[in-house]
């Protein structure tokens, strides 16, 4: 199993197809957007420098790696050969189901459909297949290159042998697959997004600020950022859909996304990508600043 598609050129998705490329995957990269893939194949190449110049690869394997992608605007071509493709399209459940109703028309009938999502339902996607024994969830973290962990997610129908390939194929890529079943967030995101709901919850009720919140989790906790921080990184976005997947799956109040959250998103607030979340990220240094929403 040598020629992959990703699908989407966002964040995940050019760190997945970045990943792949590495490790000597041919690797077609798809979005419907030609500025898109290109922004996406800068990035993988300035990742790629980053790499060398920590002396992890060579230049001979950063130009192997780059010479192992293409890019595609059409799926039916990008799809075409390929025995593997990874779905990292934005979270939104609807959208998914579409790309995967296409993919089960456009790719031979053995071709193992992966999705990236962190929340959603691998059944429910499955079930606008007509192979649900071969779709499953392949959920990486970010940033794709550097962090190990990969969720093998089981839909109700996944087969063994595909489980089994996927978690080898993760494996092939220095990542270490942790195998776990359908249920609403998974398990990073079941866990994760209720403290940082949780977190969010504690600076709208004015407990303490943003800056005190994150500090007390890192130093306090040992985590490498605050979850107010990590939000922001994720996208706030990002973070309210799951909320909401979560909620929506369970019924359970717990999971219910803080109003705080839910204004912010509605306003345009969605962390680094837009510039600003619970910090400003226009300011063009490494130093965490405060928005001005949350300082007095």
């Amino acid at each position: 199993m040598k020629n992959i598609a990703v699908i989407g050129a966002g964040t995940m998705g050019n760190g997945i197809a970045h990943v792949f490329a590495q490790f000597n995957y041919h690797v077609n990269l798809i979005d419907v957007s030609d500025a898109a893939l290109g922004k996406a194949i800068a990035t993988i190449g300035k990742n790629l420098d980053r790499q060398v110049a920590k002396g992890a690869l060579t230049e001979v394997e950063k130009s192997a790696t780059l010479n192992n992608l293409k890019t595609f605007t059409s799926m039916k071509e990008g799809v075409a050969g390929v025995q593997l493709v990874v779905e990292a399209a934005t979270e939104n459940i609807d959208l998914k189901l579409k790309i995967f109703k296409e993919l089960d028309e456009v790719t031979d009938s053995s071709v193992i459909l992966a999705t990236n999502t962190s929340s959603i339902s691998i059944t429910k996607i499955a079930s606008v297949t007509n192979r649900a024994d071969k779709v499953i969830g392949m959920h990486f973290m970010n940033p794709v290159p550097v962090m190990k962990l990969v969720e093998i997610i089981r839909g109700y129908s996944t087969s063994d042998e595909v489980t089994n390939l996927i978690m080898d194929t993760s494996k092939k890529l220095a990542k270490v697959p942790v195998e776990v079943n359908d249920y609403p967030g998974f398990v990073a995101n079941r866990i994760l997004m209720p403290m940082i709901n949780e977190a969010i919850y504690t600076l709208y009720e004015g407990v303490a600020g943003v800056e005190e919140i994150d500090t007390v989790m890192k130093l306090g906790m040992a985590h490498p950022m605050g979850p107010l921080q990590l939000a922001d990184f994720i996208g706030l976005d990002v973070c309210l859909a799951i909320l909401q997947v979560l909620h929506d799956g369970f019924g359970n109040p717990k999971y219910a996304p803080c109003p705080l959250l839910v204004n912010m998103v509605t306003a345009g607030k969605k962390g680094v990508k837009s510039g600003e979340g619970f910090y400003s990220w226009t300011h063009g240094t490494k130093e965490l600043i405060i928005s001005d929403k949350f300082t007095t």
